[in-house]
C-alpha cells in the first residue's frame, strides 16, 4: 500500500480480543519447537541473556536483536530452542519481513501480520513508511528484530555490509534500544536456499544441528556519534538534500550518512566478531 501501512488494523494486539495473534503465535511456536527440539538438535550459548532482555529488560526500553540471515526460517526457528517463551503473544518479538515473500496476497499478508511481522519494501529506502511503523514499535519499548544485510546469504563467509535502516532506527528512537547481536549456523542446512533444481525443500529438512550464539548487549553513545558524524561530513559534497532534515535534530543527508554508516560498522564488527567466536564454540561442542 503506496503511502500507508499494510494491513496494520490486523497487527494490532487488541485486533478481535487478541484471539487469532494468540492463535498465530501458538501455531508458528509450536512449529519452531518442532523444527528446533525434534526434527533438529539445537544449541544455544549465551541463551539467559536473550531471555533475560525478552522477560526483564527495563519497563519502556525497547530491545532490538540483530542476526545474519541464513534461510527464510531463521525467524521463527531460531526462537524455538528449549526453554524460549515462544508461544507468548505479548512477549513475541516484532520482525522486519520482505514484502515481496511474506505479504504477495491478502491471505499471506493478514497471517504474517498477526505474526507481528512488519512489511518492508526492498529498495524502499530507510524513511520508506513501514520503517516508521517499526520505529513506533521501539517508541513502545517492544521487542524488534531485524536481519541487517538485508537478504539470505548460504555461505560460510564474512558478514556482508549492513544495509542502514537498523542504524536509523537505533539512531531515532526516543528510547536508545538495547541492542543484542546473535549469530547461528545450521538454517541453511535445514532450509537450502538450491535444494532441488534450484527450489528451497517443500519443508523443513532433518537431522541437522543448528548453533546460536548470543552476544552481550551493545552500547551506543549517540549524542557522542552525532557530533562525529557532523564533524566528519562538514564540508561534505555528498549531500543531496533528498532526506528530511527534521531527522536527528536537523542533520543533513551526508551527517545522516555518516552516523548511520558508523553504527552499522560497530553492528557488523560485533557480528563478525560472534561468527568468529561461534566456529571456535561449534567446534569444541563437535
Amino acid at each position: 500500500m503506496v503511502g500507508g501501512r499494510t494491513m496494520e488494523w490486523a497487527a494490532r494486539a487488541n485486533h478481535l480480543g487478541g484471539l487469532p495473534r494468540k492463535m498465530v503465535i501458538t501455531a508458528v511456536g509450536a512449529f519452531a519447537k518442532a523444527v528446533a527440539n525434534v526434527l533438529n538438535t539445537t544449541t544455544v550459548h549465551n541463551g539467559d541473556t536473550l531471555l533475560h532482555l525478552v522477560r526483564s529488560r527495563p519497563a519502556g526500553v525497547p530491545l532490538l536483536t540483530v542476526s545474519n540471515h541464513m534461510s527464510t526460517l531463521d525467524d521463527p526457528v531460531m526462537w524455538g530452542f528449549k526453554g524460549f517463551p515462544i508461544s507468548d503473544a505479548k512477549l513475541a518479538r516484532w520482525v522486519l519481513a520482505a514484502e515481496d515473500i511474506c505479504f504477495k496476497n491478502t491471505a499471506l499478508s493478514y497471517f504474517f501480520r498477526l505474526g507481528k511481522c512488519i512489511p518492508i519494501t526492498r529498495g524502499g529506502g530507510i524513511y520508506q513508511e513501514h520503517m516508521n511503523e517499526a520505529l513506533d514499535r521501539l517508541s513502545d519499548g517492544a521487542w524488534l528484530h531485524t536481519f541487517p544485510e538485508g537478504k539470505v546469504c548460504q555461505e560460510d563467509a564474512p558478514i556482508r555490509r549492513l544495509k542502514w535502516g537498523t542504524a536509523s532506527l537505533i539512531a531515532r528512537a526516543p528510547v536508545t534500544p538495547i541492542v543484542l547481536p546473535i549469530v547461528h549456523h545450521g538454517f541453511e542446512k535445514v532450509m537450502p536456499e538450491n535444494y532441488a533444481c534450484g527450489r528451497r525443500p517443500p519443508v523443513p529438512l532433518w537431522n541437522r544441528e543448528i548453533k546460536i550464539v548470543v552476544g552481550e548487549p551493545m552500547e551506543f553513545n549517540l549524542p557522542e556519534l552525532r557530533e562525529m558524524a557532523l564533524s566528519q561530513s562538514r564540508g561534505s559534497s555528498s549531500s543531496t538534500g533528498r532526506w528530511p532534515r527534521n531527522i536527528l535534530g536537523g542533520l543533513d543527508d551526508a551527517a545522516q550518512r555518516c552516523m548511520y554508516m558508523t553504527i552499522s560498522d560497530q553492528i557488523r564488527t560485533a557480528l563478525e566478531n560472534l561468527r568468529s567466536f561461534s566456529r571456535s564454540y561449534m567446534k569444541t561442542k563437535q
